[in-house]
């Protein structure tokens, strides 16, 4: 019996060496927290010369247009890497509650039934949406009127009003430019209570002037408050007139120092859907690891935002809400094996509005729907298995000590969109936490039925929104 004993533990340990020697790996090259990059934009109405690495312009620049982006940490100072990197952890769990409330709302109540605000310049209910402090983790610099005054915009896939801070304040947060003064502007209209663009508002008012006032409020309580209105907008050089925005008067909550936000959702007031003729309904983004790459962050609108190498999955249309990029997430990979448990119907969105899969480039660390992650999870640690444990940080359950490492081999991971394997580099699951050599395994899971492909794990490829074809791509090395 021993004898049987002794072979039976032996074929099993061949087994899984056997089994863990098949996995794909590859080589993680070990890197640091990012220490945040100083701003150098100057204060002009031509394209400033930082920005002068980006790729110009197609010829037919009315049709075109590519923006630098810099990440939120530039507009903190005085801040080192681990309380930075602390900061933007408590920003994702409070972006990621509040993207699931706003879909839960939206199931709710759908916007065509949400109440509009009476004559009297009140509002009979608010509308939650993205969020304050968590409303973008990118913003970029355009000038704003004419002449434009330039200042910093928070960019966000996951909202979709357009809106700046105006004098005069009834309330405003500190900004880092001076706030946006339309009456010193040539290009500054009110739009009139019953034109079809204040009905394009999910909450709207009137004021005694008989003027469109809007009011968007966040998940977290923040709220922007004012006239909705029209203005000239200048990227790099190119003016983008008649955008619907609002121009805030009461802007309270924990807002960021930009001036406003420029909403890149899906929905009617967006900006690639109001300026969807001239750019063709096309834009991309390619957000670079800022631990590895001093190259900028970039966004480029018009034809020339599709890549040639980028891999298509269809876009997914949410009967109940138009603000997000749904995707069909068919399944997972770790070390070249279709993870076991998890299958499309973790990821199923319903014809009531649950769940499903977005892309958004505000939330920084994916969330999974619970079952989907923990299979992930598991099936990562195993093939991990040689590396040293660390103790759990923050929302991160699977964490390695690699101090006085410089490299190691860790297990591959894919993701199967319908239609697209994207493969992901090391870097964007496997992340530095401290200073200490600790990394961790950068996905998580959420009680909700709303899975989020943040950030993180898009670092690299250059995301393509073609809206025309109804279809977003994933470009490996796109930010060449």
């Amino acid at each position: 019996m021993e004898g049987k004993a002794r072979n039976h533990l032996l074929l099993l340990f061949s087994f899984f060496f056997t089994a863990a020697a098949s996995l794909q790996y590859q080589t993680f090259v070990l890197n640091s927290l990012p220490t945040p990059s100083t701003l150098s934009w100057p204060e002009s109405v031509s394209v400033s010369e930082s920005e002068s690495s980006l790729p110009l312009p197609a010829p037919d620049a009315e049709s075109s247009l590519s923006l630098r982006l810099h990440h939120v940490d530039s507009l903190s100072f005085n801040r080192t890497p681990e309380h930075l990197f602390n900061l933007r952890i408590q920003r994702d769990v409070l972006r990621v509650k509040s993207l699931t409330a706003f879909a839960e709302s939206a199931v709710r109540v759908p916007p065509r039934n949400r109440s509009r605000g009476r004559a009297n310049g009140g509002f009979s209910s608010s509308v939650i949406s993205g969020l304050a402090q968590g409303s973008g983790e990118y913003f970029t610099r355009l000038g704003v009127g004419t002449p434009p005054r330039y200042v910093y915009m928070v960019l966000d896939t996951g909202s979709d009003v357009v809106w700046i801070q105006c004098a005069p304040c009834k309330k405003c947060y500190s900004q880092t430019d001076p706030v946006f003064d339309p009456a010193k502007s040539r290009s500054f209209a009110t739009v009139p209570c019953r034109s079809p663009l204040c009905r394009k508002l999910d909450s709207s008012g009137c004021n005694r002037r008989n003027t469109c006032l809007y009011q968007v409020s966040y998940g977290d309580g923040s709220i922007t408050v004012g006239d909705f209105s029209t203005e000239t907008l200048t990227f790099r050089g190119t003016r983008v007139a008649r955008v619907a925005l609002g121009c805030g008067h009461d802007n309270e909550g924990l807002f960021v120092a930009a001036a406003g936000l420029l909403g890149l959702g899906r929905g009617r007031l967006s900006f690639p859907t109001q300026t969807g003729r001239r750019f063709n309904r096309k834009f991309s983004y390619c957000l670079v690891d800022r631990s590895t790459s001093a190259k900028p962050s970039s966004m480029v609108f018009g034809d020339s935002a599709v890549s040639r190498t980028a891999r298509f999955t269809p876009l997914l249309a949410n009967p109940k809400l138009d603000t997000f990029y749904y995707v069909e997430l068919v399944g997972i990979s770790v070390g070249g094996a279709h993870v076991r448990g998890i299958t499309a119907s973790l990821f199923k969105l319903d014809p009531a509005g649950n769940g499903g899969v977005i892309i958004d480039s505000g939330t920084s660390v994916t969330r999974l729907t619970r079952p989907a992650y923990i299979a992930l999870r598991d099936a990562f640690r195993a093939g991990a298995s040689s590396l040293k444990r660390a103790p759990d940080f923050s929302l991160f359950d699977t964490c390695f000590d690699l101090s006085g490492k410089t490299e190691v081999k860790v297990p591959t991971v894919v993701l199967h969109f319908r239609g697209a394997d994207v493969s992901l580099p090391a870097t964007n699951y496997l992340i530095p936490v401290d200073s200490s050599g600790t990394f961790c395994f950068a996905f998580a899971g959420t009680m909700s039925g709303l899975s989020i492909i943040g950030n993180i794990q898009q670092q690299g490829f250059r995301v393509v929104y073609d809206l025309a074809a109804s279809r977003i791509g994933f470009a490996p090395r796109g930010c060449a």
